[in-house]
């Protein structure tokens, strides 16, 4: 467990970078309009190219810029490296609390979640236990926007995110494009009118 100075210094850390862009004349909204505040985060992969995104958030907190590197390798294993390829876009913030975790996923709602759009929530460990809390708290709004699953386990162990979880995620955005389309249910096997 990391001490409060720590978690304090993570918190100035992370928004670095929007502190320099304001001081050099540029407007910023949040500190996740810059790629630096994330381990994954695949906007360039186009909205229509793949029906979902996945939001991923690793068991420990980011308290300083020595550990980028190795929290950045630890999410490529996890959720890189194509493994939601066709299904879903990846976006992994640097998250050193609760705190930077809304202002993320505000990031994500404000530029990358149009209407309903189907995601889904994976988190492991101290930081997944913040996005449950979020998730909890904000139950009825995210199923609104489009949340059709969501993974979590209390402790951070690589090999967590399996392919079944792919295939949930895409079966579940199936079902939920079902529902919209024809008003009901999609009966079991799929398809069908």
């Amino acid at each position: 467990m990391h001490g409060k100075g720590q978690m304090r210094a993570a918190r100035i850390l992370l928004p670095a970078v929007a502190a320099a862009a304001l001081a050099a004349g540029c407007r910023t909204s949040s500190p996740y309009d810059y790629v630096e505040n994330w381990l994954l985060r695949e906007d360039a992969v186009r909205m229509f190219a793949v029906p979902a995104d996945v939001i991923y958030v690793q068991g420990v907190p980011y308290t300083n810029t020595s550990e980028i590197a190795s929290m950045s390798a630890y999410a490529q294993r996890e959720v890189g490296n194509g493994r939601f390829s066709g299904v879903a876009r990846v976006f992994s913030p640097l998250v050193a609390g609760a705190d930077d975790l809304e202002l993320a996923l505000k990031w994500y709602f404000r530029n990358q979640h149009p209407g309903n759009r189907p995601f889904a929530f994976i988190g492991e460990g101290e930081c997944g236990a913040l996005l449950r809390q979020y998730e909890e708290s904000n139950a009825d709004g995210l199923r609104g926007r489009g949340l059709v699953a969501s993974f979590y386990t209390p402790n951070s162990h690589e090999g967590f995110v399996k392919d079944k979880m792919v295939r949930a995620i895409r079966d579940a955005v199936a079902r939920m494009r079902y529902r919209e389309q024809w008003g009901r249910e999609m009966p079991p096997g799929g398809g069908g009118k």
